[in-house]
């Protein structure tokens, strides 16, 4: 397991191993003591798979509130995106700022993003898989976001308003400065 970057306090930007050869590859896309052994020892209790038929869909800023908060290991299956970690833990040092980077199946990257971060992406591509697993299960009541163009956070998304593809729901997310205090930061 190669970590290519921590921009915030726990936040990884990884690549497992490939063994390549004539015939394709062969990869450990996850061990839990290969993942312990850098410090990441969540117990993930579901994996979720979304696809994004057209370039340009949007889905985020997500978080779930606590007791169902999650953190989340993601990966790209097929396809490429844009992917965005904003660190919404109320008084620490990060607090409201973002980092962003380009994820995809060819470069076999993963990322993996502790309870206390709101997420997000668009796709670079049609076609896109994303797999990720998560250490809580789902609950529609704790279900949070941030709207995904709030002017706050100062993203530099790679695709206009006009193209975003968003549901409903992600147009009508509140900004971070509308957020009651979900996390707060703790040393």
């Amino acid at each position: 397991m190669q970590v290519l970057s921590s921009h915030f306090q726990d936040v990884k930007l990884l690549r497992p191993r490939r063994h390549v050869d004539s015939r394709g590859f062969f990869s450990e896309a996850y061990s839990k003591q290969s993942y312990a052994e850098i410090g990441i020892t969540n117990e993930f209790v579901q994996d979720n798979h979304s696809l994004s038929r057209h370039k340009a869909v949007l889905r985020g800023l997500h978080f779930q509130a606590p007791p169902f908060a999650q953190a989340k290991l993601l990966r790209v299956l097929r396809g490429s995106i844009f992917d965005v970690v904003v660190d919404i833990r109320y008084g620490g040092p990060t607090f409201g700022r973002h980092i962003a980077t380009v994820l995809s199946a060819d470069d076999w990257n993963q990322i993996f993003i502790p309870q206390g971060f709101a997420h997000g992406f668009c796709t670079l591509e049609p076609e896109t898989e994303i797999l990720y697993k998560v250490d809580n299960y789902y609950s529609p009541e704790h279900d949070r976001g941030i709207l995904w163009k709030d002017p706050a956070l100062g993203i530099a998304w790679p695709i206009s308003e006009g193209e975003a593809e968003l549901s409903a729901k992600d147009r009508g997310l509140p900004l971070l400065a509308e957020l009651p205090p979900v996390f707060l930061f703790n040393p």
